[in-house]
């Protein structure tokens, strides 16, 4: 029976695969004599997204490889790269099956008292929550992580996105992970994802006197078959709910933090202020 890789070792594995194709990227465009800005401008991406794959920061995913092996003439060479990479864990065994269900959720319902919900993070904040982690993590892991967190957030790009209501402690907002020019960008993108269609933000002010999610963070989902779970974090890994019962319990949660959280207009008049006073 073969050892298996420990998680760390596998996280590495995958990095220095990421690195290798962003490599190979970086030396077709350079060939093609076209600058970083160049190439997300022909392919109609943002020019992060191309440095960060460059950089081995970003997966590079089947379709836009196509499309770089057209437009760089590459003879296909990106394709066949991505197809001969091992298959990269990009999360926990727990986490997993949480992220299958959430790319294809029909609603998802997410309550955060600790970080800005990860579906909403800026890469700057991702990186800055992924770097607070203990024990530390090191360069190659955060990158491959906050990659992996810029991805799932492609949920809310889609034709027809899921509905998604979130529910965030006022406390969050005050944390500066990063610095202040990281709570600036993610206060103003937090800001913009209230208007995003299908989007609802609202923050649970100070000073309550009864709050319904003092037990901590968890996400409702309810899959394209009408099956609704939740998802509950703790410490050392969290645990993907199906039992009847115990999601029904976290649902009526949720709506109870609803009723007790600011309302839609007046959570926007709260990040409004923020950024004001920044």
């Amino acid at each position: 029976m073969q050892p298996r890789t420990s998680p760390r070792k596998q996280r590495r594995k995958n990095a220095s695969a990421m690195r290798l194709v962003g490599a190979q990227v970086g030396l077709f465009r350079r060939n093609a004599g076209l600058t970083q800005e160049q190439l997300a401008a022909r392919v109609c991406a943002e020019y992060e997204t191309v440095a960060s794959i460059e950089q081995g920061r970003r997966p590079l995913k089947p379709e836009l490889a196509e499309e770089l092996d057209t437009l760089l003439h590459t003879g296909g060479a990106l394709a066949v790269a991505l197809e001969h990479l091992p298959e990269m864990d990009k999360y926990p065994v727990w986490a997993a099956e949480f992220v299958d269900r959430e790319r294809e959720a029909l609603t998802l319902s997410s309550f955060q008292n600790q970080v800005v919900p990860g579906l909403l993070q800026t890469e700057a904040y991702a990186r800055a929550v992924f770097r607070s982690r203990v024990p530390v993590l090191d360069e190659d892991e955060i990158e491959q992580q906050v990659a992996s967190r810029m991805e799932r957030q492609e949920i809310l790009q889609q034709r027809v996105p899921p509905s998604v209501s979130f529910v965030v402690s006022h406390a969050v907002l005050m944390d500066r992970l990063g610095g202040m020019e990281t709570w600036r960008e993610m206060m103003r993108h937090l800001r913009a994802s209230c208007g995003t269609p299908g989007v609802t933000v609202q923050i649970m002010p100070f000073g309550r006197r009864t709050h319904a999610g003092l037990d901590g963070p968890f996400v409702l989902l309810e899959t394209p078959d009408h099956e609704h779970l939740a998802y509950t974090e703790t410490q050392r890994g969290s645990q993907l709910v199906s039992e009847p019962d115990e999601v029904s319990i976290l649902a009526r949660k949720y709506a109870m933090l609803r009723t007790q959280a600011l309302n839609s207009e007046e959570s926007r008049d709260l990040l409004d202020r923020l950024l004001g006073e920044a």
